[in-house]
């Protein structure tokens, strides 16, 4: 059973925030959550006032209190705001935030589990989220709230009845995760595999290794560590985590030695069917998310619910129920005039890795009568000088897959156009909103459409305008978009 926030519970009083951060608190308040956006605040929320590159929350105290924040946490008090209003006043908020997750992780009696990795964090957090909800009282990052600011704020959030704490770490740069670890304090640490992403930043993939090791640096003396047994740098990590203090090493993969072994796997449609060896156990399975990546990624979740002493067998069945994150695989059924085609929402973000597991997605999808295997690709980002290389080394993987048809957004995607066969570019753009009208006069009744894109290319709008090709708009996943 997973829990949040906003159930009626106490989170937070004014005494426990002013212990937590040695700030002053005027008046005697409490909270059911925490907030930094004030448009997303719910009632009963301590609004945390972050000043950041772009915005200074301190303007919008008002906002949040006049919107039903219990109280305001601020550096001072804004000239719009009442005197009397209810407010914490700390010397600078982002340090007390993160003092505030760190006495939220003190006060807890949950297992803590921390989620690492170059691709397949967000997935694995949510299905850990799934299956361990069954199981436990269960609170979870919400989205990718992975960095500096989103993984304290996240533990500020921890509710007092968790059983089971489960947060993510994202980085593009070394030297990030250490501090987010040291605060966490996990009891069990997954790197769900190491590749090269975010190279623009790193002189190496072993540094990325390591920099993905920083998540031990704050483990618990009783520790494990799971690590995935396939992946080149098994050995370089287990020995940081050995190095580090971790005592206990559970390891995943196809590799005769992992821990949680696949035997079998048949790869259908729309999830797998698997053969895993747990412990020596045989377990049969089905996994609810396509891909051979889902397949990985399942022995990750296995292996970290039995590090974390949960039922694995619990969390072998419910594997087949998990739903994937949004902008993360998503499918949607878009009804059109004619007919309907379907939609893969690969927008969140995007790496040569994770391309061509989404390429084999979509070749295993059938298209309806007439309909095609169609790829919409934004720039896959921060990939330094080996950039124009890494898109056009795309081609053969979507060659191999049978995918019909490549539209194409970005200066870096360019590579990949000029080397595609004439048969297969649908066209390019300078950029997703200019390669929009290309796409959407394209798409017809039968086609299977995947869009992938780092975040920062923009082609999530290129998404919605697709999914309101529907008679009604929507997003419901798995769903007619008009409701049929």
């Amino acid at each position: 059973m997973n829990v949040a926030p906003h159930a009626g519970s106490v989170l937070w009083t004014a005494a426990e925030t002013m212990a937590a951060t040695g700030g002053r608190a005027s008046g005697e308040w409490t909270a059911t959550g925490v907030s930094i956006d004030s448009r997303a605040i719910q009632a009963g929320d301590l609004f945390v006032a972050i000043k950041g590159p772009n915005f200074d929350g301190h303007a919008f105290v008002a906002d949040a209190l006049g919107g039903g924040a219990a109280a305001a946490m601020v550096s001072h008090r804004p000239p719009e705001v009442s005197e009397k209003a209810p407010l914490l006043v700390v010397g600078d908020t982002l340090d007390a935030l993160r003092q505030l997750g760190a006495a939220a992780r003190t006060r807890t009696r949950a297992r803590i589990i921390a989620v690492t990795g170059s691709v397949g964090k967000t997935g694995t957090k949510e299905a850990l989220r799934t299956v361990l909800g069954r199981q436990y009282a269960v609170f979870a990052t919400t989205g990718n709230l992975n960095n500096h600011w989103g993984l304290p704020l996240s533990l500020s959030r921890l509710p007092l009845d968790a059983e089971i704490g489960i947060f993510e770490m994202g980085m593009n740069h070394a030297g990030e995760i250490s501090p987010l670890s040291r605060l966490a304090r996990p009891h069990v640490a997954i790197v769900t595999t190491v590749e090269p992403v975010h190279t623009e930043f790193f002189d190496s993939v072993e540094a990325i290794a390591d920099a993905k090791a920083e998540i031990f640096d704050g483990i618990e003396a009783d520790g494990v560590a799971v690590l995935n047994r396939d992946n080149r740098f098994f050995a370089r990590l287990a020995g940081s985590a050995e190095a580090a203090g971790v005592s206990r090493i559970v390891s995943f993969g196809v590799d005769a030695g992992a821990d949680v072994r696949l035997t079998e796997a048949t790869i259908e449609a729309d999830g797998s069917r698997l053969k895993v060896m747990v412990g020596g156990e045989t377990l049969r399975l089905r996994v609810g998310a396509p891909g051979r990546h889902w397949v990985i990624n399942s022995l990750g979740v296995l292996a970290t619910v039995w590090a974390a002493g949960g039922d694995v067998k619990n969390a072998a069945a419910s594997l087949a129920v998990i739903e994937l994150p949004k902008g993360r695989g998503q499918r949607h059924r878009v009804t059109m005039a004619g007919g309907a085609f379907e939609l893969i929402d690969e927008s969140y973000n995007a790496s040569p890795v994770s391309m061509c597991a989404a390429f084999e997605v979509l070749g295993v999808a059938q298209p309806g009568p007439g309909g095609r295997r169609i790829a919409v690709l934004g720039d896959m980002l921060e990939l330094g000088a080996e950039s124009g290389d890494l898109h056009a080394g795309l081609a053969a993987p979507l060659r191999r897959n049978g995918i019909d048809l490549v539209f194409t957004a970005g200066t870096h995607m360019a590579c990949l156009s000029g080397v595609l066969p004439a048969a297969m570019r649908g066209g390019h753009a300078a950029d997703a909103e200019a390669l929009l009208p290309l796409v959407r006069g394209a798409v017809g009744p039968g086609d299977v459409v995947m869009v992938k894109g780092s975040a920062g290319s923009r082609t999530g709008p290129i998404v919605q305008a697709l999914l309101k090709l529907g008679a009604n708009g929507g997003d419901a996943p798995r769903r007619t978009v008009n409701g049929r």
